[in-house]
Protein backbone atom coordinates (compact mmCIF):
# COMPACT_ATOMS: atom_id res chain seq x y z
CA UNK A 1 0.00 0.00 0.00
CA UNK A 2 1.08 3.59 -0.50
CA UNK A 3 1.13 5.92 2.50
CA UNK A 4 -2.01 7.60 1.15
CA UNK A 5 -3.82 4.28 0.84
CA UNK A 6 -2.71 3.22 4.33
CA UNK A 7 -4.01 6.44 5.89
CA UNK A 8 -7.33 6.24 4.04
CA UNK A 9 -7.80 2.59 5.04
CA UNK A 10 -7.25 3.51 8.70
CA UNK A 11 -9.65 6.46 8.51
CA UNK A 12 -12.29 4.21 6.92
CA UNK A 13 -11.75 1.32 9.38
CA UNK A 14 -10.62 -0.92 6.54
CA UNK A 15 -7.75 -3.46 6.61
CA UNK A 16 -4.26 -2.07 6.05
CA UNK A 17 -0.92 -3.80 5.60
CA UNK A 18 0.32 -2.13 8.81
CA UNK A 19 -0.47 0.70 11.20
CA UNK A 20 0.46 4.06 9.63
CA UNK A 21 2.83 6.48 11.37
CA UNK A 22 2.78 10.26 11.00
CA UNK A 23 5.21 12.87 12.36
CA UNK A 24 4.71 16.44 13.56
CA UNK A 25 8.03 18.28 13.69
CA UNK A 26 9.29 21.71 14.63
CA UNK A 27 11.69 23.19 12.02
CA UNK A 28 14.64 22.44 14.29
CA UNK A 29 13.77 18.75 14.51
CA UNK A 30 13.12 18.54 10.78
CA UNK A 31 16.62 19.94 10.19
CA UNK A 32 18.19 17.49 12.65
CA UNK A 33 16.47 14.59 10.87
CA UNK A 34 17.70 15.86 7.52
CA UNK A 35 21.27 15.76 8.83
CA UNK A 36 20.76 12.40 10.54
CA UNK A 37 19.34 10.72 7.45
CA UNK A 38 21.30 12.66 4.83
CA UNK A 39 18.28 13.88 2.88
CA UNK A 40 17.52 17.58 2.39
CA UNK A 41 14.10 17.39 0.68
CA UNK A 42 11.32 17.11 3.24
CA UNK A 43 9.06 14.74 1.31
CA UNK A 44 12.01 12.61 0.21
CA UNK A 45 13.03 12.41 3.88
CA UNK A 46 9.61 11.06 4.84
CA UNK A 47 9.76 8.55 2.02
CA UNK A 48 13.21 7.37 3.10
CA UNK A 49 12.03 6.92 6.69
CA UNK A 50 8.80 5.22 5.62
CA UNK A 51 6.64 7.89 7.28
CA UNK A 52 2.98 7.98 6.26
CA UNK A 53 2.98 11.75 6.24
CA UNK A 54 -0.32 13.59 6.24
CA UNK A 55 0.91 16.64 4.34
CA UNK A 56 -0.12 20.13 5.47
CA UNK A 57 -1.90 22.21 2.83
CA UNK A 58 -2.35 25.84 3.97
CA UNK A 59 -3.62 28.59 1.66
CA UNK A 60 -1.53 31.73 1.90
CA UNK A 61 -3.21 35.11 2.25
CA UNK A 62 -2.55 37.56 -0.55
CA UNK A 63 1.07 37.11 -1.56
CA UNK A 64 2.10 35.63 1.79
CA UNK A 65 2.68 31.91 2.25
CA UNK A 66 0.62 30.98 5.30
CA UNK A 67 2.12 28.99 8.14
CA UNK A 68 0.18 29.13 11.44
CA UNK A 69 3.53 28.91 13.26
CA UNK A 70 5.23 31.66 11.23
CA UNK A 71 3.14 34.64 10.15
CA UNK A 72 5.93 37.05 9.21
CA UNK A 73 5.00 39.84 11.61
CA UNK A 74 1.22 39.75 11.26
CA UNK A 75 -1.22 36.92 10.72
CA UNK A 76 -4.10 37.00 8.18
CA UNK A 77 -6.41 38.41 10.89
CA UNK A 78 -4.18 41.40 11.52
CA UNK A 79 -2.78 40.08 14.80
CA UNK A 80 0.85 41.15 15.37
CA UNK A 81 3.37 38.34 15.84
CA UNK A 82 6.99 38.14 16.91
CA UNK A 83 9.66 35.48 17.26
CA UNK A 84 10.86 34.35 20.68
CA UNK A 85 14.01 32.34 21.25
CA UNK A 86 13.85 29.75 24.05
CA UNK A 87 16.78 27.41 24.42
CA UNK A 88 17.26 25.63 21.10
CA UNK A 89 13.82 26.57 19.83
CA UNK A 90 12.28 29.59 18.12
CA UNK A 91 8.56 30.12 18.59
CA UNK A 92 5.98 32.52 17.21
CA UNK A 93 4.19 34.50 19.91
CA UNK A 94 1.21 36.82 19.45
CA UNK A 95 1.22 40.47 20.41
CA UNK A 96 -1.65 42.49 21.82
CA UNK A 97 -4.97 41.49 20.29
CA UNK A 98 -6.24 44.22 17.94
CA UNK A 99 -9.73 43.89 19.44
CA UNK A 100 -8.45 44.03 23.03
CA UNK A 101 -9.88 47.48 23.77
CA UNK A 102 -13.20 47.07 21.97
CA UNK A 103 -16.23 47.32 24.25
CA UNK A 104 -19.22 47.33 21.89
CA UNK A 105 -20.15 44.76 19.23
CA UNK A 106 -20.90 47.66 16.87
CA UNK A 107 -17.17 48.48 16.80
CA UNK A 108 -16.44 45.20 15.01
CA UNK A 109 -17.74 46.56 11.71
CA UNK A 110 -14.98 49.16 11.74
CA UNK A 111 -12.09 46.73 12.25
CA UNK A 112 -9.89 46.94 9.15
CA UNK A 113 -8.12 43.63 9.73
CA UNK A 114 -10.87 41.18 8.81
CA UNK A 115 -9.45 38.96 6.03
CA UNK A 116 -11.17 38.91 2.65
CA UNK A 117 -12.03 35.28 1.72
CA UNK A 118 -11.23 36.08 -1.92
CA UNK A 119 -7.63 36.96 -1.07
CA UNK A 120 -6.56 33.48 0.01
CA UNK A 121 -4.13 31.92 -2.46
CA UNK A 122 -5.85 28.81 -3.78
CA UNK A 123 -3.60 28.37 -6.81
CA UNK A 124 -0.62 27.74 -4.53
CA UNK A 125 -2.43 25.09 -2.49
CA UNK A 126 -3.35 23.18 -5.63
CA UNK A 127 0.36 22.88 -6.40
CA UNK A 128 1.19 21.84 -2.82
CA UNK A 129 -1.53 19.21 -2.77
CA UNK A 130 -0.51 17.83 -6.14
CA UNK A 131 3.11 17.43 -5.02
CA UNK A 132 1.96 15.57 -1.90
CA UNK A 133 -0.16 13.27 -4.05
CA UNK A 134 2.75 12.65 -6.43
CA UNK A 135 4.82 11.57 -3.42
CA UNK A 136 2.05 9.22 -2.27
CA UNK A 137 0.93 11.17 0.79
CA UNK A 138 -2.45 11.96 2.30
CA UNK A 139 -3.30 15.65 2.77
CA UNK A 140 -4.86 17.87 5.42
CA UNK A 141 -5.89 21.51 5.40
CA UNK A 142 -6.68 24.30 5.80
CA UNK A 143 -6.28 25.48 9.41
CA UNK A 144 -9.62 26.77 10.74
CA UNK A 145 -10.63 27.78 14.23
CA UNK A 146 -13.24 29.62 16.24
CA UNK A 147 -11.92 30.03 19.79
CA UNK A 148 -8.19 30.19 19.02
CA UNK A 149 -8.65 32.99 16.50
CA UNK A 150 -10.94 34.80 18.94
CA UNK A 151 -8.24 34.53 21.63
CA UNK A 152 -5.62 35.95 19.25
CA UNK A 153 -7.84 38.87 18.26
CA UNK A 154 -9.06 39.67 21.75
CA UNK A 155 -6.21 38.47 23.99
CA UNK A 156 -6.46 35.36 26.15
CA UNK A 157 -7.62 37.05 29.35
CA UNK A 158 -10.31 39.09 27.58
CA UNK A 159 -11.43 36.03 25.64
CA UNK A 160 -11.96 33.92 28.76
CA UNK A 161 -13.80 36.77 30.47
CA UNK A 162 -15.99 37.27 27.39
CA UNK A 163 -17.05 33.61 27.45
CA UNK A 164 -18.42 34.13 30.96
CA UNK A 165 -19.48 37.78 31.00
CA UNK A 166 -19.73 39.27 27.49
CA UNK A 167 -21.76 36.81 25.42
CA UNK A 168 -23.15 39.46 23.05
CA UNK A 169 -19.69 40.66 22.04
CA UNK A 170 -18.41 37.09 21.77
CA UNK A 171 -21.28 36.03 19.53
CA UNK A 172 -20.90 39.02 17.23
CA UNK A 173 -17.18 38.42 16.77
CA UNK A 174 -17.62 34.67 16.32
CA UNK A 175 -20.19 35.34 13.59
CA UNK A 176 -17.54 37.22 11.62
CA UNK A 177 -14.79 34.68 12.34
CA UNK A 178 -17.08 31.83 11.32
CA UNK A 179 -18.44 33.51 8.19
CA UNK A 180 -15.04 34.43 6.76
CA UNK A 181 -13.63 30.95 7.30
CA UNK A 182 -16.74 29.20 6.01
CA UNK A 183 -16.40 31.06 2.71
CA UNK A 184 -12.69 30.22 2.58
CA UNK A 185 -13.34 26.55 3.41
CA UNK A 186 -16.04 26.18 0.76
CA UNK A 187 -13.67 27.59 -1.87
CA UNK A 188 -10.77 25.47 -0.61
CA UNK A 189 -12.75 22.23 -0.81
CA UNK A 190 -14.13 23.07 -4.23
CA UNK A 191 -10.71 24.02 -5.62
CA UNK A 192 -8.85 20.97 -4.29
CA UNK A 193 -11.46 18.26 -4.82
CA UNK A 194 -9.86 14.82 -4.55
CA UNK A 195 -6.47 16.32 -3.65
CA UNK A 196 -7.51 16.88 -0.02
CA UNK A 197 -8.46 14.15 2.48
CA UNK A 198 -8.90 15.81 5.86
CA UNK A 199 -9.86 19.23 7.19
CA UNK A 200 -7.92 20.48 10.22
CA UNK A 201 -10.01 22.23 12.89
CA UNK A 202 -7.98 23.57 15.80
CA UNK A 203 -9.64 24.84 18.97
CA UNK A 204 -7.73 24.11 22.18
CA UNK A 205 -10.29 23.52 24.91
CA UNK A 206 -8.01 22.13 27.62
CA UNK A 207 -5.03 23.18 29.72
CA UNK A 208 -2.48 20.83 31.25
CA UNK A 209 -4.79 20.28 34.23
CA UNK A 210 -8.37 21.12 33.28
CA UNK A 211 -10.75 22.47 30.64
CA UNK A 212 -10.56 26.15 29.67
CA UNK A 213 -14.29 26.89 29.41
CA UNK A 214 -17.45 25.31 30.75
CA UNK A 215 -19.46 22.77 28.80
CA UNK A 216 -22.46 25.11 29.05
CA UNK A 217 -20.51 27.88 27.33
CA UNK A 218 -19.18 25.44 24.75
CA UNK A 219 -22.67 24.23 23.86
CA UNK A 220 -23.95 27.78 23.57
CA UNK A 221 -21.18 29.47 21.60
CA UNK A 222 -19.08 26.88 19.80
CA UNK A 223 -20.84 23.57 19.31
CA UNK A 224 -23.47 24.75 16.76
CA UNK A 225 -20.81 26.44 14.66
CA UNK A 226 -18.56 23.35 14.73
CA UNK A 227 -21.48 21.15 13.72
CA UNK A 228 -22.15 23.32 10.65
CA UNK A 229 -18.48 23.13 9.62
CA UNK A 230 -18.43 19.35 9.94
CA UNK A 231 -21.63 19.05 7.91
CA UNK A 232 -19.99 21.14 5.17
CA UNK A 233 -16.86 18.98 5.28
CA UNK A 234 -18.88 15.77 5.06
CA UNK A 235 -20.94 17.10 2.14
CA UNK A 236 -17.66 17.33 0.25
CA UNK A 237 -16.79 13.73 1.16
CA UNK A 238 -13.92 14.68 3.50
CA UNK A 239 -13.16 13.81 7.11
CA UNK A 240 -12.83 16.30 9.97
CA UNK A 241 -9.86 16.18 12.35
CA UNK A 242 -10.26 18.15 15.56
CA UNK A 243 -7.19 19.31 17.48
CA UNK A 244 -7.40 20.18 21.16
CA UNK A 245 -4.49 20.03 23.56
CA UNK A 246 -4.79 19.32 27.24
CA UNK A 247 -7.45 17.91 29.51
CA UNK A 248 -10.35 17.92 27.07
CA UNK A 249 -12.23 14.68 27.80
CA UNK A 250 -15.45 16.47 28.80
CA UNK A 251 -15.71 17.88 25.27
CA UNK A 252 -15.23 14.58 23.44
CA UNK A 253 -18.90 13.44 23.49
CA UNK A 254 -19.86 16.82 22.06
CA UNK A 255 -17.25 16.55 19.31
CA UNK A 256 -18.70 13.16 18.41
CA UNK A 257 -22.21 14.64 18.31
CA UNK A 258 -20.90 17.28 15.89
CA UNK A 259 -19.60 14.51 13.63
CA UNK A 260 -15.84 14.81 14.21
CA UNK A 261 -14.02 11.84 12.67
CA UNK A 262 -10.48 12.12 14.07
CA UNK A 263 -9.29 13.38 17.48
CA UNK A 264 -5.79 14.81 17.91
CA UNK A 265 -3.32 14.96 19.69
CA UNK A 266 -4.26 12.80 22.74
CA UNK A 267 -2.09 14.39 25.43
CA UNK A 268 -2.55 11.41 27.72
CA UNK A 269 -0.59 12.78 30.70
CA UNK A 270 -3.44 15.26 31.29
CA UNK A 271 -6.30 14.33 33.63
CA UNK A 272 -9.09 12.42 31.89
CA UNK A 273 -7.05 11.73 28.75
CA UNK A 274 -5.89 8.25 29.74
CA UNK A 275 -5.41 6.17 26.61
CA UNK A 276 -7.22 2.96 27.52
CA UNK A 277 -10.27 4.83 28.80
CA UNK A 278 -10.50 7.04 25.71
CA UNK A 279 -10.30 3.98 23.48
CA UNK A 280 -12.89 2.11 25.53
CA UNK A 281 -15.38 4.95 25.63
CA UNK A 282 -14.90 6.62 22.25
CA UNK A 283 -12.88 4.27 20.04
CA UNK A 284 -15.91 3.12 18.07
CA UNK A 285 -16.78 6.68 17.05
CA UNK A 286 -13.34 8.27 16.63
CA UNK A 287 -10.01 7.57 14.98
CA UNK A 288 -7.16 8.76 17.21
CA UNK A 289 -4.12 10.62 15.91
CA UNK A 290 -1.07 11.38 18.06
CA UNK A 291 -0.59 9.98 21.56
CA UNK A 292 3.20 9.58 21.82
CA UNK A 293 4.29 11.70 24.79
CA UNK A 294 6.53 14.60 23.80
CA UNK A 295 7.05 16.59 26.99
CA UNK A 296 9.32 14.03 28.65
CA UNK A 297 9.69 10.74 26.79
CA UNK A 298 10.53 11.89 23.25
CA UNK A 299 12.86 14.78 24.18
CA UNK A 300 14.54 13.32 27.28
CA UNK A 301 14.01 9.56 27.24
CA UNK A 302 16.22 6.84 25.85
CA UNK A 303 15.48 4.95 22.64
CA UNK A 304 14.11 2.11 24.78
CA UNK A 305 11.88 4.58 26.67
CA UNK A 306 10.47 5.76 23.35
CA UNK A 307 9.84 2.20 22.18
CA UNK A 308 7.96 1.39 25.39
CA UNK A 309 5.87 4.55 25.09
CA UNK A 310 4.97 3.81 21.48
CA UNK A 311 4.06 0.22 22.34
CA UNK A 312 1.77 1.44 25.14
CA UNK A 313 0.01 3.71 22.64
CA UNK A 314 -0.34 0.91 20.10
CA UNK A 315 -1.71 -1.52 22.67
CA UNK A 316 -4.33 0.95 23.92
CA UNK A 317 -5.25 3.56 21.31
CA UNK A 318 -4.40 1.12 18.53
CA UNK A 319 -6.28 -1.90 19.83
CA UNK A 320 -8.50 -3.07 16.98
CA UNK A 321 -7.32 -0.33 14.61
CA UNK A 322 -8.52 3.24 14.24
CA UNK A 323 -5.21 4.81 15.28
CA UNK A 324 -2.52 6.87 13.52
CA UNK A 325 0.48 7.12 15.87
CA UNK A 326 2.35 10.42 16.03
CA UNK A 327 3.72 12.67 18.75
CA UNK A 328 1.10 14.37 20.91
CA UNK A 329 2.06 17.70 19.31
CA UNK A 330 5.10 18.99 17.41
CA UNK A 331 8.31 17.21 18.44
CA UNK A 332 10.38 19.87 20.14
CA UNK A 333 13.84 21.26 19.42
CA UNK A 334 16.64 19.24 21.00
CA UNK A 335 14.84 15.92 20.68
CA UNK A 336 17.42 13.33 19.57
CA UNK A 337 16.77 12.21 15.99
CA UNK A 338 17.38 8.64 17.18
CA UNK A 339 14.24 8.94 19.32
CA UNK A 340 12.17 10.11 16.37
CA UNK A 341 13.43 7.22 14.28
CA UNK A 342 12.68 4.81 17.15
CA UNK A 343 9.07 6.04 17.24
CA UNK A 344 8.71 5.49 13.50
CA UNK A 345 10.36 2.07 13.44
CA UNK A 346 8.40 0.78 16.44
CA UNK A 347 5.13 1.52 14.68
CA UNK A 348 6.35 -0.01 11.44
CA UNK A 349 7.27 -3.26 13.23
CA UNK A 350 3.93 -3.52 15.07
CA UNK A 351 1.65 -6.31 13.92
CA UNK A 352 -0.86 -6.33 16.75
Amino acid sequence: MTSHERILATLRRQPADRTPVDVWLTPEVLDSLRRHVGESDEYALYQKLGVDKIAWIFPGYGTEKFDPNDSAGRDPWGVPTHKVRSGLATYQEYGEGPLANYTDPAQLAGYAGWPDPDHFNFAAVRELAQRARTCGFATIGPWISHFEIYCHLRGMENALIDVAAEPEFLEAALDRIDGIQTQMLERFLAELGDRIDLVFISDDMGSQESQLISITAYERHFKPRLRRWVELIHRHGKQALFHTDGAARAFVPHLIECGIDVLNPIQHVCPGMERAALKRDFGRQLVFHGGVENQQVLPFGTVDDVRREVMACLQTLGAGGGYIPSSCHNIQAGTPPENVVAMIETVQAWRG
